[in-house]
């Protein structure tokens, strides 16, 4: 027989085949996928479910329009809106602060949980909770301890308190004040609340409820952090100032209540600090009114005694037309001692103030640049106030508003003093316009001119009075009308369904699982196992011709007879014919030599030896089955033998070796010569003149002789004796033979050690999809026998094993 295979075609992948390996095992596939999707429902059953909670709100931002600065735009003749601009990034930093976020925490007491223990997982019952913790006086470390209660046996009246070693601390009436490790405990009892374990009556079965609650205190700033990491802030448009806040949590309302109150306190924040900025700039209008209003009472009373003293009763109408030109001048010179009042008391404001106090906006009226740079200088101020209060001074947000304020500062008294100077040289200019008019008026008597100098300061604390008096109004509207830095378009709504775990996602990830365990299974193991499996192993390894296989038994001491109908023995009569073939050039009139070698022990060649000798006796041939592994003879596990055999004849020259071959019981034609005693000197023998003349001499007695040789990666016995054999079989054992050892009768072969060799797959199994190919052996035409087959465990029918 040829080998119709070639090594080189070993890169054609056989889809067909490859797809077998893994649908042979499909019962494998449908068991993980039903336990992986059972797993999936006990963990959809019982991992707690997550909501995702979304507030929306518009924040004010004149940067890009916001809605809200509109609002108020009927108030921008006033300088309503020249304080602090806020922009939808500042927001979200502040909405998005661990000061703000703890402010919050605080006022909902999030740091304490009230848990319902159940059979497998915790529920937080928070507002369904039957009771309250308050602690009336706290130890100085409360905000930083971590601590449990457990609260049992809670009725209408009273409750038994356990600490968190579950020692009982004692029973208690609510209301009742509880001296505790973390301080003095008050519990109240929620009247309206539902007991958290109280249940339904299941299929008319009253049970009595279990009112134990277990309360976990924690510190506030790892609940603190826990919210500043979940809280999702982002803009619902790339030019909109309207921003979503979302935050996801097991207990929808709990996180309702959050976002609604972070709202709240972040607008309370905000009013805050519009209204610190309002009260500032009150109370110096107010301290520059008292003053004005002593210093124009004290002029007022000049003019009334200097009229008193010189009877002077309309002077402006007697010297109207005296002072009809000069009307301008004294305009111009009384708004210019006003202005220059003004600028010097903010000169002397701003060098009295603190570091980052804020600047009296809006008092100069004709200088709009003075009054940009001022209400610039607010904003910063107001921006690092905002921010120090949720970081250190060491803050690099912090520094860089410091250096900020300080530029702008200098930047605000650079103007003042250049306002004042320009101020002055307006003055100098005018006074030596009045100088002029002076030299004019040389003929006024002298009253006249005393009085408009009492008069024009009369004048110019009157208009500083009214300036102050009308700012301070202006003040007042912005005090009271204080707007909301944050309007809510949507309050804080819980999606309908959990956002995780996804049920869809995890069943589906379950189907998957199921699917890629047993295919990854299967996979490695055919990955990392190298032992020859079928033919296609033997003709991928080796150009040797295949004989065939033989099935595995589960009675391999029982050698075939004329009535067997098992895969065994149809087996054995396939290989039987195939072996005609590699026969078919030897000499006629001979016996044929049949050599039967292995690589290795427990392959199954003894095996294979005495059933194809004896299948081709059932054949009509004389056949000798003769034991040639001196070192290990295995013939007497199958047939009885004496002990005395080859070993003996080759070491006793005289001896005859027909008195060492036994007839084997059951067989006509079936004869057996075991190997004898066990030599010392194997090899010896093997080398001996003798055993050629022994093998002369039967091959003119029998028409077969089947010779069981030792394995050839061993010992050197079987190439002794190699030059006798017509041809040899080589015995392969599936699921033992590494495929990397097909290489030595691969050798062998072309080397010519071993002539005319095949090869013979032992032990397979003919499954499909484990190395066989979907069927068996053993047809029992004309003889009305069925196959024999093995009883195997469900188990293994289950998985198809």
């Amino acid at each position: 027989m040829e080998n119709k295979f070639d090594n080189n075609d070993n890169s054609n992948i056989n889809i067909r085949e490859e797809l077998e390996k893994y649908l042979i095992h499909w019962r494998w596939f449908v068991v993980s996928v039903i336990i992986t999707i059972i797993l999936a429902f006990v963990y959809l059953r019982y991992t707690e479910k997550t909501y995702k909670i979304n507030t929306t709100i518009i924040v004010k931002d004149e940067k890009r329009g916001g809605g809200i600065a509109s609002e108020m735009a009927a108030f921008s003749d006033l300088g309503l809106l020249s304080g602090g601009k806020s922009n939808v990034e500042n927001e979200m930093q502040v909405l998005q602060s661990r000061s703000l976020a703890e402010r919050t925490v605080r006022r909902l007491q999030l740091n304490i949980a009230y848990i319902n223990e159940g059979r497998v997982v915790k529920s937080n019952l928070y507002n369904d909770t039957p009771i309250s913790f308050n602690f009336v006086k706290r130890v100085f470390d409360f905000d930083t301890i971590r601590y449990t209660f457990y609260v049992k046996n809670i009725d209408e009246n009273q409750f038994t308190l356990l600490n968190e070693d579950k020692e009982e601390i004692g029973t208690y009436k609510y209301t009742e004040n509880i001296e505790t490790v973390l301080g003095t405990l008050v519990v109240t009892k929620n009247q309206e609340k539902p007991l958290p374990t109280l249940k339904k009556l299941k299929e008319e079965k009253e049970e009595e409820p279990i009112r134990d609650v277990t309360v976990e205190i924690f510190p506030v700033q790892k609940v603190v952090d826990d919210y500043v990491k979940n809280l999702q802030i982002a803009p619902t448009d790339k030019f909109s100032s309207v921003l979503d806040l979302s935050l996801l949590d097991a207990t929808p309302t709990k996180a309702i209540d959050y976002l609604n109150t972070l709202v709240t306190l972040y607008n309370d924040a905000a009013i805050a600090d519009k209204r610190f900025i309002s009260e500032k700039t009150s109370e110096f209008i107010e301290s520059r009114l008292n003053l004005i209003t002593e210093e124009l009472g004290d002029v007022e009373k000049s003019v009334e005694g200097y009229k008193s003293r010189h009877n002077i009763t309309d002077i402006p109408t007697e010297l109207g037309l005296y002072l009809q030109n000069t009307n301008v001048y004294e305009k111009q010179i009384i708004e210019n001692e006003t202005e220059l009042k003004v600028v010097t008391s903010m000169i002397e404001f701003l060098k009295k103030s603190e570091p980052n106090e804020l600047i009296p906006g809006n008092i100069i009226s004709s200088d709009a640049s003075s009054n940009s740079l001022i209400n610039q200088y607010n904003t910063i101020v107001l921006d690092r106030n905002r921010i120090s209060a949720s970081s250190t001074s060491k803050n690099p947000a912090v520094i860089k508003l410091d250096n900020q304020i300080s530029a702008m500062k200098a930047s605000v008294m650079e103007s003042l003093i250049t306002l004042q100077s320009s101020l002055k040289i307006t003055q100098k200019e005018l006074a030596s316009k009045e100088s002029e008019i002076k030299n004019r008026l040389s003929q006024v008597p002298r009253q006249e001119r005393e009085f408009r100098i009492i008069d024009r300061q009369q004048k110019v604390k009157e208009a500083i009075y009214l300036y102050l008096f009308q700012k301070r109004e202006e003040t007042a509207i912005a005090l009271a009308a204080t707007d909301l830095n944050a309007k809510v378009i949507d309050l804080a709504k819980s999606s309908d369904k959990p956002v995780s775990p996804k049920k869809a996602i995890i069943l589906l990830a379950a189907l998957i699982l199921g699917g890629l365990i047993p295919f990854a299974i299967i996979y490695l193991r055919s990955l990392l196992d190298t032992k020859v499996k079928t033919r296609l192993d033997i003709e991928e390894g080796t150009n040797l011709p295949f004989l065939g296989d033989i099935p595995h038994s589960d009675n391999n001491a029982q050698i075939v007879d004329v009535s067997s109908r098992t895969s065994t023995a149809e087996a054995l009569r396939i290989i039987r014919t195939n072996l005609e073939f590699m026969l078919s050039h030897t000499e006629e009139g001979k016996a044929k030599m049949i050599f039967l070698t292995s690589t290795f022990p427990k392959e199954g060649k003894t095996f294979t030896s005495v059933n194809i000798a004896a299948t081709i006796a059932l054949s009509g041939k004389r056949t000798l089955l003769i034991g040639l592994d001196l070192r290990n003879p295995r013939l007497d596990d199958y047939i009885m033998l004496p002990t005395q055999g080859v070993s003996d004849y080759l070491l006793r020259k005289e001896e005859n070796i027909d008195q060492f071959i036994v007839k084997v019981d059951g067989y006509d034609n079936f004869y057996a010569l075991p190997a004898g005693t066990i030599p010392p000197n194997p090899a010896e023998l093997l080398m001996g003149e003798r055993i050629g003349q022994l093998f002369e001499e039967l091959k003119n007695k029998y028409d077969y002789i089947i010779v069981d040789t030792a394995p050839i990666s061993l010992v050197t016995d079987t190439l002794l004796v190699a030059k006798y054999a017509d041809t040899f079989i080589y015995v392969a054992r599936a699921n033992y033979l590494d495929k990397r050892m097909l290489k030595l009768p691969n050798d062998l072969h072309k080397e010519g050690k071993l002539s005319n060799m095949s090869v013979i797959l032992n032990d397979t199994v003919t499954t499909k999809g484990y190395g066989g190919y979907g069927y068996g052996y053993g047809y029992g035409y004309g003889y009305g026998q069925e196959m024999e087959t093995e009883e195997r465990p469900w188990w293994k029918k289950l998985l198809n094993r």
